[in-house]
């Protein structure tokens, strides 16, 4: 009896393997440079087999996007424990440290956002939560949209100063996490100013 020419795994082990080659292959190239063959022999597994989990690339790209975005969602939980300051300040470190840890995987992100459909309708849901997550830590209660807009705002900038940093390294880790957090607390004041039913906490 012959062997087979990949080792056999379970249903999840099998998911884990072909979403971490993905996750390589499409941070070394544009979507539209990888095939579906190429992501088969990174996992080490048949063309043939990769189509049974996925039935495309499209649906295999998506499928890494979500995984990444799940860990990045897991990272920043806020800490209840901690006051509304220390609470933004640790999830903000927490996704300070996954940027660095997946450098290459953040930067095509971001630069790929306005060319994938993909990437563009993950990265826009995924700052709609997050934004969302912010406000709440700032009031009690339902946050106003124009609490929302501020974080939403400051979500969008961030990216810039975290690309800028990843390049020059010209900060520390501790000074762009410091900057950051001066911004979107002035981004959250700012709306406060122009809202005044909202309340803030951030204590």
């Amino acid at each position: 009896m012959t062997t087979p020419a990949y080792s056999r795994l379970d249903v999840d082990e099998r998911r884990r393997q072909l979403l971490d080659a993905s996750a390589r292959i499409f941070t070394e190239r544009r979507y539209d440079e990888v095939s579906m063959s190429e992501i088969a022999a990174a996992a080490g597994i048949s063309k043939g087999l990769l189509y049974h989990y996925f039935t495309n690339k499209q649906e295999l790209f998506r499928a890494t996007l979500e995984d990444a975005a799940r860990d990045i969602a897991i990272r920043i939980e806020p800490d209840e424990s901690l006051p509304p300051a220390d609470r933004v300040s640790a999830s903000l470190g927490a996704y300070l440290d996954w940027i660095e840890a997946h450098e290459a995987s953040y930067v095509r992100l971001i630069e790929d956002v306005g060319s994938v459909s993909e990437i563009r309708q993950l990265v826009t849901r995924v700052r709609e939560d997050t934004a969302v997550l912010i406000a709440s830590q700032a009031v009690e209660g339902e946050p106003p949209r124009a609490l929302v807009t501020a974080a939403l705002g400051w979500l969008w900038s961030m990216d810039g100063v975290c690309l800028d940093w990843l390049a020059r390294r010209h900060m520390t880790r501790e000074q762009v996490r410091d900057y950051l957090l001066a911004t979107l607390f002035g981004s959250v004041m700012a709306a406060a100013s122009v809202e005044p039913s909202i309340k803030l906490q951030l204590g």
